[in-house]
C-alpha cells in the first residue's frame, strides 16, 4: 500500500481528490492501493524533564543542567487518536510518501513518526508549493527520493532538542535565581524569544529615557517668474558648526540671525541645479515577513493574524501559494504560466480586467531568478479561479495585496526626475528639492488595486524651470522651533522587520553575514508564534497597534547573560544547523557542545546574586505568568495574562485561585 502522510486534514483532502482516495476511513481517505492520512501538526513532542527522572518535577538548582543521554519522545495527549491511526497505517505500508509542508519543520513532523513507529519501508517526498489541483498533479509527477530531504529532519531535530535544552535549563535557572531575589514569576528563556524580547525592552527604555533636544529650521517660499504657478519652497542650510549629526541647527541665535537676513533680502540666486533620472524597479512578490510587515502598517493586523489569513488563502481558498516562504523571487520556469494566472485572476474578479489589459507580459522583471530561490518561491496567486465572495473582508484585503505585487511585474519601471537646486541669499544657502514623474509604470497598478494607498509616491513639489545664475523672488520665510522626538514603539510588523534585519546589531562580520543569509532570527514560520508566545506570557502587551514590554520583560532582560540576548549566538546555531543539513556536522556533536555551554552558564550563575525588580502584580496560581486586572459581571478580578490559553483567575482582595484548568508548558523555545 502507498500511504500519503500530510500535515493536516485539509491538505489530505486536497491530495486525496487527485490520487483517487475518495472512500472515508477512520482518520484517513482510501483509494485503490492508496491511503491518505494526516497529522494535526506535531503528533509527538519531546518528553518533559520528569519523564527522565520524577525528581525533576521539582525545580532546584542542584538538578541543572538537565541533559538527557537518551532522548525520549511522547505522544501528545490531545492528538493521541490520530497518532494511533497513523501508527496502524504505517504498519501496513510498503511505500510512504511524505506530503507534509515542504520545509524543515514539515520534514520533522513526518520523520519523527517514522522513527517512533519503526517504519522501515520505502520513502518518497512530495514537494508542494501550492494546493491547487495543477500544482498537486505536477508535484506528484516529480516525487523526490526520501534520502534527498532526510538531512532536513536531522537539522530540525537538532534545533528542537537544543531549544529544549536551552528553554528547560535556563528558564529554571533564572526563575530560581529570580525567586531568591524576590521575583515570584517564571522567567522563561528561549533562543529566539529572548533576543526578540530584548529588542522591545531596549526600544522602550530608549523611549522612556529619551530627552528631547531643541533645533530650528527655516522654510523659505520663493517665486521663479512672477506667476503663482512658479512658486516653490526651499529650506535653509545651516553652517556645519551649528548642526548636530543629523544636520539640524541646534543654535537658535544663528537661526534667528539667518531668518532676519532672509526677510530683509528680496531675491535669492540659483548657484547650482542638478537633475537625476531615478528608476524604481518593480517590487518583489511577497515573502511572509514582508507581508506581515505591510499588513501591520496598512491594516493594523498582528503577525499571527496575517499568517492565519495567508494560511487560509492557501489551504481553504486555494487562492495563493504556500505562505511560509522566506523568498520574494519566482522560478524562471513559472514565467510560462503567466497567461494562465492572469486569466484565472480575471475570472476570479472581472473588475480588474481593465487593469490586466494594460499589462505587458513580455516584461521580465528581476523577480524571475532561479539563483535566488530558497526552499519556496514568493507568495503569488495560483493558476486556478477562486471564489472571491467566499473570502472574509480581511482575506480579500490580503489577497488583493498579494495579487497587486504579482500584477506589478508586468508594468514598466517607475521613472521620475529628482531635481536639487541650491540658492544663495545674503550669504546664506538654501536648498529646494523637486520630483517630476516621467513614467508612472508599476505604481499605476498598486494605485488602482489598492486605491492609491500603497503607491510609493510622496507629496513632493515639482520645481519650476530654473537656470544657474537666475534670480528668484523671496515671498516669505518662517522660522520653525522644533524638538527631537523619541523613536516609535514597535508594532508587530516592525518587530518582524527588526527580527529579519537583526544582523545590523552584530559586529562580527562572519556572524553578520550568516544572519543576512538566514534573514535574521527565527523563521518565516515561527516569528509570529514567538511574538504570540511573548504576549501570552505577559512579557509583551499591546497598546493600540504597538507592542510594549512589561516589568517582567525588563526584569528578565536585565537578569540573563549578554550571550543569550546576543543574536550572534543564533547565527552560530543556524550555521551549525546548516552544516548538519549539508552532512558536515553530526547532531551529537552539536548537542555535546550545547551541553558544555549550558554547564558553564549554570555553574557561573548558580553563585550569582541577581538584582531584579519585584513583581508588582499577582502571579497566576496555575502557570506563574503575571496577571492583569479585568472586569466581569461581578466586578474587577485578576486574570492570567495568557488568557484564554490559561484561565487562571484570582480575587482582587484574596489570593486564592478560582479557576482550575490549564494546558500549557512553562517554557518555550
Amino acid at each position: 500500500m502507498r500511504l500519503f502522510l500530510c500535515e493536516k486534514p485539509s491538505q489530505g483532502r486536497d491530495i486525496a481528490k487527485i490520487v483517487g482516495a475518495t472512500k472515508r476511513g477512520n482518520g484517513c481517505l482510501i483509494g485503490q492501493g492508496i491511503t491518505v492520512t494526516w497529522c494535526v501538526g506535531h503528533l509527538l513532542e519531546t518528553a518533559p524533564p520528569e519523564a527522565y527522572d520524577t525528581a525533576y518535577k521539582k525545580w532546584t538548582l542542584e538538578h541543572l543542567p538537565i541533559t538527557p543521554k537518551h532522548w525520549k519522545t511522547t505522544v501528545k495527549p490531545q492528538t493521541k487518536d490520530q497518532f494511533k491511526v497513523v501508527k496502524e497505517l504505517l504498519a501496513k505500508t510498503t511505500e510512504l510518501v511524505i506530503a507534509t509542508d515542504a520545509d524543515r519543520e514539515g520534514e520533522m513532523i513526518a520523520r519523527e513518526l517514522v522513527d517512533y513507529c519503526g517504519y522501515k519501508g520505502k520513502i518518497r517526498r512530495l514537494w508542494l508549493s501550492a494546493l491547487n489541483d495543477a500544482s498537486i498533479r505536477k508535484a506528484l509527477s516529480e516525487l523526490k527520493s526520501g534520502d534527498i530531504t532526510l538531512p532536513m529532519y536531522y537539522s530540525a531535530l537538532t534545533r528542537s532538542r537544543s531549544d529544549w535544552l536551552m528553554g528547560i535549563n535556563l528558564s529554571r535557572l533564572f526563575t530560581l535565581l529570580g525567586r531568591q531575589a524576590g521575583y515570584d514569576g517564571v522567567l522563561s528563556v528561549g533562543r529566539v524569544q529572548t533576543p526578540t524580547l530584548s529588542l522591545v525592552v531596549h526600544r522602550d527604555l530608549e523611549i522612556a529615557n529619551f530627552v528631547a533636544k531643541p533645533f530650528w529650521s527655516i522654510e523659505i517660499m520663493l517665486n521663479a517668474t512672477g506667476t503663482e504657478s512658479t512658486n516653490f519652497t526651499a529650506h535653509w542650510l545651516p553652517p556645519e558648526y551649528a548642526t548636530d549629526e543629523a544636520g539640524r541647527c541646534i543654535n537658535q541665535a544663528i537661526a534667528q540671525t539667518a531668518v532676519n537676513k532672509l526677510q530683509q533680502t528680496p531675491t535669492a540666486q540659483v548657484i547650482s541645479i542638478e537633475t537625476e533620472r531615478v528608476k524604481e524597479v518593480q517590487p518583489l512578490v511577497f515573502d511572509l515577513g514582508t507581508l506581515q510587515e505591510v499588513c501591520s502598517r496598512k491594516f493594523g493586523f498582528g503577525a499571527q493574524e496575517t499568517l492565519d489569513i495567508a494560511q487560509s488563502l492557501y489551504e481553504t481558498h486555494k487562492a495563493t501559494t504556500y505562505p511560509r516562504s522566506d523568498c520574494g523571487y519566482l522560478p524562471e520556469s513559472m514565467f510560462a504560466e503567466v497567461s494562465t494566472v492572469l486569466n484565472a485572476l480575471v475570472n476570479t474578479d472581472p473588475t480588474i480586467s481593465s487593469i490586466v489589459s494594460k499589462l505587458d507580459i513580455s516584461i521580465r522583471s528581476r523577480v524571475w531568478n532561479d539563483k535566488k530561490i530558497t526552499a519556496h518561491h514568493g507568495i503569488i496567486p495560483t493558476l486556478e479561479v477562486t471564489n472571491l465572495a467566499a473570502m472574509s473582508e480581511k482575506e480579500q484585503a490580503v489577497y488583493k495585496l498579494i495579487r497587486s505585487h504579482y500584477l506589478a511585474q508586468f508594468m514598466p519601471v517607475h521613472e521620475y526626475d529628482r531635481t536639487v537646486a541650491v540658492l544663495s541669499c545674503a550669504d546664506e544657502h538654501l536648498k529646494a528639492t523637486g520630483k517630476q514623474i516621467i513614467v508612472l509604470g508599476w505604481h499605476s497598478v498598486l494605485k488602482e488595486i489598492t486605491n492609491g494607498e500603497d503607491s510609493k509616491e510622496t507629496k513632493t513639489q515639482v520645481l519650476p524651470q530654473l537656470a544657474q545664475g537666475s534670480s528668484c523672488h523671496i515671498i516669505g520665510s518662517k522660522l520653525n522651533s522644533l524638538k527631537t522626538t523619541p523613536p516609535n514603539p514597535y508594532t508587530e510588523g516592525e518587530l518582524i522587520k527588526a527580527m529579519k534585519g537583526i544582523a545590523k546589531l552584530v559586529t562580527d562580520p562572519r556572524l553578520k553575514q550568516k544572519l543576512k543569509e538566514t534573514t535574521g532570527i527565527g523563521t518565516e514560520a515561527t516569528r509570529a508564534g514567538i511574538i504570540k508566545g511573548l504576549l501570552q506570557r505577559g512579557y509583551l502587551v499591546t497598546k493600540g497597534r504597538s507592542v510594549r514590554a512589561t516589568d517582567a520583560a525588563v526584569s528578565l532582560i536585565a537578569a540573563v547573560p549578554p550571550s543569550i540576548i546576543d543574536p550572534g549566538m543564533t547565527a552560530l546555531w543556524e550555521q551549525a544547523l546548516e552544516s548538519i543539513e549539508q552532512g558536515n556536522m553530526s547532531m551529537d556533536t552539536f548537542l555535546t557542545n550545547q551541553t558544555t555551554w549550558l554547564t558553564g552558564i549554570t555553574k557561573h550563575y548558580t553563585h550569582t546574586q541577581l538584582t531584579i525588580k519585584p513583581t508588582t502584580t499577582p502571579i497566576c496560581p496555575l502557570c506563574q505568568a503575571p496577571m492583569r486586572k479585568r472586569t466581569g459581571s461581578k466586578g474587577a478580578f485578576w486574570a492570567c495574562s495568557r488568557y484564554p490559553e490559561c484561565k487562571g483567575t484570582q480575587n482582587i482582595t484574596a489570593k486564592k485561585k478560582t479557576t482550575k484548568t490549564q494546558n500549557t508548558k512553562k517554557t518555550i523555545n
